[in-house]
């Protein structure tokens, strides 16, 4: 009896320290409001920047229990980002007509997440990528423009990485 209550003891108390990541918080307990301001734009593309930061704001909301606030409320940290290139490259062609159908988008981005009462950065990408695809229809009676859509999705896989490196403090 005695051994059996010192094994479930012993099992109980050494843990393998494994844990399901993304389900920690490594921010400092401090954090409670996050400002995520307006991203700068170093490209030629036309509201990239309004997208990235209210998908990422999104996240915040519906991932954590920090609250998403403007500057001007003295939030407890601050993610400031940058575009600083943009691509839309042909990846298919259509041989007939002699135009693309097909297009990678590559957007690269500088990120970093600064705590305000201490100014240390607690997450900082300096470059980091995403890319996503989309096709053009070859029929011009039925063209619709991809492009923005494609946006809207690299705005959302941005928002899920950005959030995910924040939680996991990677």
């Amino acid at each position: 009896m005695r051994l059996a209550l010192l094994l479930s003891l012993a099992a109980a108390l050494g843990g393998c320290g494994y844990h399901v990541a993304g389900h920690t918080d490594l921010l400092p307990k401090t954090i409670k409001t996050i400002a995520v301001p307006a991203w700068s734009n170093n490209t030629t593309r036309y509201k990239l920047t309004d997208r990235i930061p209210d998908a990422i704001a999104r996240e915040i909301l519906t991932r954590t229990h920090y609250k998403v606030v403007s500057e001007s409320e003295m939030p407890d940290a601050v993610l400031r980002g940058s575009v600083i290139s943009y691509a839309a490259n042909a990846t298919i062609f259509d041989p007939v007509r002699s135009r693309a159908t097909g297009v990678q988008l590559r957007v690269v981005m500088q990120m970093s997440f600064t705590e305000k009462a201490t100014g240390k950065v607690l997450v900082n990408r300096p470059n980091f990528e995403v890319q996503e695809r989309y096709e053009i229809s070859i029929d011009p009676g039925q063209y619709f423009e991809e492009s923005d859509a494609a946006l809207d999705r690299v705005s959302q896989q941005v928002a899920r990485q950005v959030v995910s490196a924040i939680l996991e403090n990677f």
